[in-house]
């Protein structure tokens, strides 16, 4: 009995360090504002937005992972070492691991010069061209590129499905009909 009540006791203190433990080494959480997919253009806006930040800035993931539709995917191409155009598909989360850290540290700002939509039904497409910056004192862009985003509108919200992009490169320069116009 003796050796059933210490057992229970051990358990007891170490079930409450862990709750402890956890509760201390929680996230800060990141308000969510549901008003910011309710258009098109919100929608694009808040994605610009929050991954853009000076070095330093923490990023609200949170907001960042709400745009996306649960089987979202994110889709960089480019040219590998052997020459050809290649795609790496991830999930918003993997995309969070694989550069959220990248961004806070170097700084980033991804700005839209123009955007071309093409809206039928609950479908859309945005060709969204965009310029990159360390920090939003640059002059000049360090990146350019499209991003090709298909969205959903599920008849309360936008929904980002997919989001397939390359960057500008001198061999692939970005068409002047997805420049802006002046």
């Amino acid at each position: 009995m003796k050796q059933i009540l210490i057992v229970l006791l051990f358990i007891t203190v170490f079930s409450a360090q862990a709750q402890k433990k956890s509760k201390d080494e929680t996230p800060k959480v990141y308000a969510i504002d549901t008003t910011k997919v309710i258009t098109l253009d919100k929608t694009i806006k808040t994605l610009y937005d929050v991954i853009s930040g000076e070095k330093g800035k923490k990023r609200n993931w949170g907001q960042f992972k709400f745009l996306f539709h649960k089987d979202a995917k994110l889709i960089p191409s480019g040219k590998g070492k052997e020459g050809y155009y290649r795609v790496r598909y991830m999930s918003p989360d993997d995309y969070v691991k694989s550069s959220g850290s990248w961004l806070v540290e170097n700084g980033f700002f991804e700005k839209e010069i123009n955007r071309e939509v093409s809206i039928f039904g609950n479908i859309a497409h945005v060709f969204s061209t965009y310029e990159a910056f360390m920090s939003e004192s640059d002059e000049s862009p360090f990146m350019r590129g499209i991003n090709s985003i298909q969205l959903l509108h599920d008849g309360k919200r936008w929904w980002i499905i997919n989001i397939y992009w390359t960057q500008e490169t001198e061999d692939n320069p970005i068409p002047e009909v997805y420049l802006p116009k002046n």
